[in-house]
């Protein structure tokens, strides 16, 4: 009853885990890209610095609109001070309620708002592309860490059929050596070489395991994670035809975001030459405003008294009256002219020259940059294709050298230690052809990036295996 039991656990077991493995969710390399712009914190943080400075852009622009600030104050006096009514000093208390409104505003100052908001805009440009940058580097990593998987999924897989060749061998060999056919050395060598395999599957496997989560860090997944990919079969087919280096180069250099952000940044750089300019320039402004005042001290004269011959005064007037008859306003248009400030704007002046010339090396540099990347990636990509071409070539060599040689050794004619070293080659000959083939892809993948193609393995993907 108890094994019963145990079998129904098992098998449900296999089951569940069977239907989970079949509705685990294969990531295209789209896919993770796609997930990455969503959820990569880095990107998360170049978003809200792009938004600061679209923020910044916006100020700049209310900043030509008139300020405008309304301010209240209540004052309490007593001691010596003027009679409102009669501008006469007396030491009676005294009550005032102050209310104001100011508003100014700049007519002229040499273009320095106008050039500031230009400013901003090619800021928040720049910075724009900055974020895009990151992206395209996020991107180009994930494409890495991606085709790194699927070529380790080959290593694992060659080293897993010389694994099955050596398992095969040992059999057929242990077999000879009972029948007195060879001698048992031929079975050690053998199985030492079987046990090395073995090492080798186990060391493969590791790096695969590295790998996938090489790529699930770039995409801020937990290690804990179920997490599988879409394992296109990826063949090389033909020469390559890739355009020549230098029209790469021109085609990038009109799209890539470094550039761009390089660009913007220059003509930051102008307008803040231009504003330090302006600051020489006098400035137009004109200012606005309006107040009034309630006094406990504000009251209607009555008349002399006979006796004293003082004057009389009746109680204050009413708040909303004083409110309307105390009213004062004012205009004013001001010019503010500079004339010595201890050489500031000049120096100012000096420095934004500096700066821009500093920009525009940044720029030629940044085109120096692309330019070298794309000649780089476009020499790699010809010899990657090159030293394909020649792994594939070897590996045929060795499959029927191999071949030749298995043959040989199941009828004795060749020792274990010749058969190992063959062996050996054609396993360390397909693993570099596998080097060399995801190079190769990983290098033409580059130059369409440089091309503004979208990274995707579409275009050279065979047959689907999942």
């Amino acid at each position: 009853m108890k094994l019963r039991s145990y079998v129904l656990i098992t098998v449900s077991a296999i089951l569940i885990f069977g239907i989970n493995l079949t509705a685990q969710k294969l990531w295209t390399l789209e896919e993770c890209i796609n997930y990455a712009f969503d959820n990569n914190l880095t990107i998360k943080q170049s978003a809200l610095n792009v938004q600061s400075t679209q923020y910044d852009l916006s100020q700049s622009k209310l900043d030509l609109i008139p300020s405008v600030n309304a301010s209240a104050s209540q004052n309490f006096r007593w001691g010596r001070s003027p009679d409102p009514s009669t501008n006469i000093y007396s030491t009676e208390y005294q009550q005032n309620t102050y209310f104001s409104v100011n508003t100014e505003v700049t007519l002229f100052n040499g273009l320095q708002q106008v050039n500031s908001i230009r400013k901003a805009q090619f800021d928040y440009l720049a910075n724009k592309y900055d974020s895009d940058k990151i992206r395209n580097d996020i991107s180009l990593n994930i494409a890495a860490s991606y085709l790194s998987i699927l070529f380790n999924i080959e290593l694992v897989n060659n080293a897993q059929r010389q694994v099955d060749i050596s398992k095969e061998q040992i059999s057929r060999t242990t077999k000879q050596v009972d029948a007195g056919a060879i001698a048992k050395g031929s079975l050690f060598d053998i199985e030492a070489q079987g046990a090395s395999d073995e090492a080798n599957l186990i060391s493969s496997k590791n790096n695969l395991m590295l790998a996938y989560l090489d790529l699930m860090q770039l995409l801020d997944l937990e290690s804990s994670t179920e997490f599988d990919i879409d394992k296109p079969i990826l063949d090389i087919v033909g020469t390559p035809t890739l355009l020549p280096a230098e029209m790469i180069y021109n085609k990038s250099v009109m799209i890539m975001p470094e550039i761009k952000s390089a660009e913007y940044r220059l003509e930051s750089a102008g307008r803040t030459l231009s504003i330090s300019k302006g600051a020489r320039i006098p400035r137009l402004y004109a200012s606005g405003s309006i107040s009034t005042v309630y006094s406990n001290r504000i009251r209607p004269f009555e008349g002399i008294d006979p006796e004293t011959e003082k004057a009389i005064y009746g109680d204050p007037f009413p708040f909303g009256e004083q409110f309307i008859d105390n009213r004062d306003g004012s205009i004013l248009i001001g010019l503010s002219i500079p004339i010595f400030n201890g050489y500031q704007v000049s120096t100012n002046i000096k420095k934004s020259k500096i700066y821009y010339e500093n920009v525009n090396l940044e720029l030629e540099l940044e085109k120096n940059i692309l330019r070298k990347n794309i000649e780089s990636a476009y020499a790699d990509a010809i010899a990657a294709y090159q030293t394909y071409i020649a792994r594939q070539k070897s590996v045929e060599s060795f499959k029927e050298s191999f071949k030749y040689t298995q043959e040989k050794f199941n009828v004795g004619m060749v020792n274990s230690t010749d058969f190992n070293v063959v062996k050996i080659q054609l396993a360390n000959a397909e693993s570099d052809l596998s080097s060399a083939k995801f190079d190769y892809i990983f290098k033409t993948k580059i130059l369409d990036f440089y091309l503004g193609k979208s990274l995707s393995l579409s275009d050279i993907a065979n047959i689907k295996e999942n």
